[in-house]
């Protein structure tokens, strides 16, 4: 008796179907912020860009004097200081919370607690009576050149009186650009603000 082997049979792979080109993802726009935003809102949206062009077209798109006027003070090393560096050392005794400490110590103590909570306000008496924006034409006060005839004291008391009256992260900003340590809190540098504004003259300013 005889067998005959059955030819064995192959199952054809099925073809492999050729990739797919990968589409680049259009970049999404650079968020909008309230009509008149504080600066420390800018500068956390600059901040969070990935690529410098980025970050250059976030400052474009919120561009405004009082941003290049933070931006002068901080990096041109030709404006000098007239304050005492480090922190401001009055802060009246809050009769709220009991606090006591200089006025640097109480605008950091309140932005710790604000980290905690993950929001930018205390409530109302902490969103400030006025805005850097506002302010910001006060600070040629504060410069070497500015304001020769002003008094030491006069002048620290007038720094006091802004700070006292800012939201604690923009009065924060204040303090940082004094002593030039912007880029210590914010990634920004003054080369990426060259590039994104380059109307801006360094140099020659006191």
């Amino acid at each position: 008796m005889t067998t005959t082997k059955k030819a064995a049979t192959t199952t054809p792979k099925p073809k492999k179907s050729a990739a797919k080109p990968k589409v680049a993802k259009a970049p999404q726009p650079i968020p909008d912020l309230p009509n008149n935003p504080f600066v420390f809102e800018i500068l956390e949206v600059v901040g969070k860009q990935r690529t410098v062009a980025r970050k250059v077209e976030a400052l474009k798109k919120f561009e405004h004097p009082c941003l290049k006027t933070i931006f002068i003070w901080n990096f041109d090393e030709t404006v000098v200081s007239m304050l005492p560096e480090g922190d401001v050392p009055y802060a009246a005794i809050d009769g709220e919370t009991g606090f006591k400490g200089t006025l640097s110590e109480k605008i950091e103590d309140a932005i710790s607690k604000m980290e905690e909570l993950g929001t930018h306000s205390l409530g109302a008496n902490d969103q400030g009576k006025t805005t850097l924006r506002k302010e910001y034409t006060k600070f040629y006060n504060f410069v070497k050149g500015g304001n020769p005839g002003l008094s030491n004291l006069r002048r620290e008391t007038m720094f006091i009186n802004i700070l006292s009256g800012l939201h604690p992260l923009e009065a924060q900003i204040v303090c940082l650009i004094k002593d030039k340590k912007l880029e210590t809190k914010y990634k920004i540098s003054k080369e990426l603000v060259s590039k994104a504004y380059p109307d801006i003259t360094w140099g020659n300013r006191s």
